[in-house]
């Protein structure tokens, strides 16, 4: 039973670690162009003129 007086309060500053890093992601603008992200790859670059 000790183990619980050390696990809940280090699971709930974890949480609020978490969620803290994410709200920060978020107000960032880090989710803002998902789409535009994951078709960016598939984009191929142009050669350069000497290959």
């Amino acid at each position: 039973m000790n183990v619980l007086l050390v696990l809940i309060p280090v699971s709930i500053v974890l949480g609020v670690l978490g969620l803290c890093a994410f709200l920060w992601t978020v107000r960032s603008g880090q989710y803002d162009d998902a789409a535009g992200t994951s078709a960016r790859i598939l984009l191929d670059d142009e050669r350069p003129d000497g290959d």
